[in-house]
């Protein structure tokens, strides 16, 4: 019975809906995250009967057939990437953006990685990293003397010193943009790759037409909507459990053929 195979990809895809559900739940404090959504659908259709095709020698043709569908598959399970809203941490080396972009970061093995999360530090040397300690790119180095680091919305990084009136720059943000941002490949640690059906990296400074400009002293929020993420889970178990409803009358229907052949 082709029921009981069509219920049971019902349910594989609503588990896998459940699991995307969980792990935008989990994730909704994490800076920088970004809620993925499950995308289904419909599998192979076994034909009948044919539309289009006379239904006998010189006949009129059949308007419209009897296609039978076999289920339903996942196909992505898609980074939605919208701003997440800015909490203000009042740390100076905590940055947000506002916009399209994304921070570079360079990996532990020299790879390029972008990330939304901005909340960086200093390391031993000075140089600004991530809260993994990847180097933030273009290298930024904090004078161990520094009294303050100002950040301006177009990426220009200032250290104020306490023997100087005079802000010395430190260097440039430059960020990433991409043609489809859904094509970056996520890593964890808020770090994603390009894949090829990302496009290449676009750099620009923050400020520039269609580029974020930076925040200093907030951190970009998850854009997980609880009550939305609930709607959602509530929605995921309703479609499982009709599945599985489907699943018990295709047996109950299979049972009583069986008995009456007895």
């Amino acid at each position: 019975m082709r029921a009981l195979a069509i219920a049971a990809t019902g349910m594989n895809a609503q588990q896998l809906n459940l699991e995307v559900i969980a792990n935008n739940i989990a994730n909704i404090n994490t800076t920088g995250f970004k809620r993925a959504r499950a995308e289904f659908s419909d599998l192979l259709y076994q034909a009948e009967r044919l539309q289009g095709v006379p239904n006998r020698a010189n006949a009129a043709v059949v308007p419209e057939g009897a296609m039978v569908g076999l289920g339903v598959k996942t196909v992505a399970v898609r980074n939605l990437h919208t701003q997440g809203s800015l909490i203000s941490t009042g740390n100076k080396l905590d940055l947000a953006l506002v916009g399209n972009g994304w921070f570079q970061i360079e990996g532990a093995n020299g790879e390029q990685m972008y990330a939304r999360a901005g909340a960086f530090n200093t390391n031993a040397n000075g140089q600004l990293v991530t809260v993994d300690g990847f180097n933030v790119m273009p290298e930024i180095v904090v004078p161990e003397n520094t009294v303050e680091v100002i950040v301006n919305k177009s990426g220009q990084v200032f250290a104020r010193f306490a023997d100087q009136q005079e802000l010395q720059e430190l260097g440039q943000f430059t960020l990433a943009n991409f043609s489809n941002e859904a094509g970056l490949e996520p890593m964890g640690d808020n770090l994603f790759i390009e894949t090829p059906a990302s496009g290449p990296a676009i750099l620009g400074v923050p400020g520039d037409p269609g580029f974020a400009t930076i925040q200093q002293g907030y951190l970009e929020a998850s854009n997980v909507d609880p009550v939305k993420e609930i709607t959602e889970l509530i929605s995921a178990q309703r479609a499982y459990e009709m599945n599985s409803k489907v699943i018990k009358t295709a047996d109950e229907m299979s049972a009583t053929v069986s008995q009456g052949m007895r």
